[in-house]
């Protein structure tokens, strides 16, 4: 019991929790099932994404391209279906995701090959990608006239009550899941955030451990082109601008620790959650947009405190016990 009282996700997960109960006493019906699977479909695109940027992060490194990624993918598939209506979408989904697993793949090799540090290379290709969607689409947007009704109504397909997005975001969730905790790769990428000079005596290659991360963060930003775009019916080089910086809050709000080597799948899901949550419950009790920003920063930077605390009594606590055993 001590132990699940010391983990972050726990408290977080309080957290959440108590915030849908308190905006519940001001809107009884916030926290009624049609309502929570209503958050939870809205912040479906944002716990893919944290589960991307949290394999990478835990490389000790960040991609803060994500965002980027996912309108470029985003643009190209709409303007296919646009041109192309009769191309299934589960065809179009796939192509998505190559589409950003190519743009990660871009970044991993940069940061492998050449040595680049991650924070240069994504900065440049956020860059890069944005002005690649005004090249290809000519500076205009695809509306919602332009594209097939399938393409539009394939995440919003309900299943045992929740739309088909909740569901690809929960299926992810279970995959990660597995990966981090019950594969080889998954222990291979602790290890490199954990120590690279021990990991790469045990034979880990950390480029392309590195490489690896980019290349799921970018295909999973693939995929949420697809699913944005569909969702909100519209490509253009304005789609999830400034987007990247949320992704990094639902990280670094989940116990994900920047330094690498530290976080959860949980974690990730439950940073999210919790932006997830409060942008749906800071309106209901009437807190203006400009103060849902403040509060969302001041949760940033508490969480940030709360992390790197946590992470220096585990340190005192290992050198107390060399200490004891000396």
């Amino acid at each position: 019991m001590k132990a699940i009282t010391r983990n972050h996700e726990f408290w977080l997960a309080i957290v959440v929790m108590s915030m849908i109960l308190a905006t519940a006493l001001r809107s009884p019906g916030f926290a009624s099932p049609e309502k929570l699977a209503v958050i939870f479909n809205d912040s479906s695109m944002l716990i893919i994404l944290a589960l991307g940027q949290m394999v990478v992060i835990l490389t000790r490194s960040i991609d803060l391209s994500m965002a980027s990624n996912l309108a470029l993918s985003g643009m190209i598939v709409a303007l296919v279906n646009a041109a192309y209506p009769e191309i299934p979408v589960p065809a179009l989904m796939l192509l998505a995701t190559l589409c950003g697993l190519c743009l990660g793949a871009f970044n991993g090799a940069l940061i492998w090959w050449i040595g680049i540090p991650s924070i240069v290379v994504t900065l440049g290709t956020l860059t890069i990608y944005r002005g690649s969607i005004f090249l290809i689409a000519g500076g205009k947007w695809v509306n919602a006239d332009r594209f097939s009704e399938d393409f539009v109504q394939y995440t919003r397909i309900e299943f045992l009550g929740l739309p088909a997005l909740s569901w690809y975001a929960l299926a992810i969730v279970i995959g990660f899941f597995v990966l981090m905790t019950r594969t080889t790769l998954g222990r291979s990428i602790y290890a490199v955030g954990v120590n690279p000079n021990a990991a790469l005596y045990a034979g880990i290659n950390i480029g392309r451990t590195q490489f690896v991360a980019f290349c799921f963060s970018g295909a999973l930003s693939g995929f949420c082109g697809y699913l944005w775009v569909s969702r909100y019916v519209i490509g253009s080089v304005e789609v999830a601008k400034g987007y990247e910086l949320t992704i990094v809050a639902a990280c670094v709000i989940g116990g994900i620790s920047i330094a690498g080597g530290v976080g959860t799948v949980a974690g990730a899901v439950f940073g999210a959650l919790f932006l997830g949550v409060m942008s749906n419950a800071l309106p209901v009790i009437g807190v203006s947009p400009f103060w849902q920003m403040a509060i969302s920063g001041a949760a940033i930077i508490l969480a940030v405190i709360i992390n790197a605390s946590s992470q220096k009594k585990s340190r005192r606590l290992i050198l107390r016990l060399d200490q004891d055993a000396s």
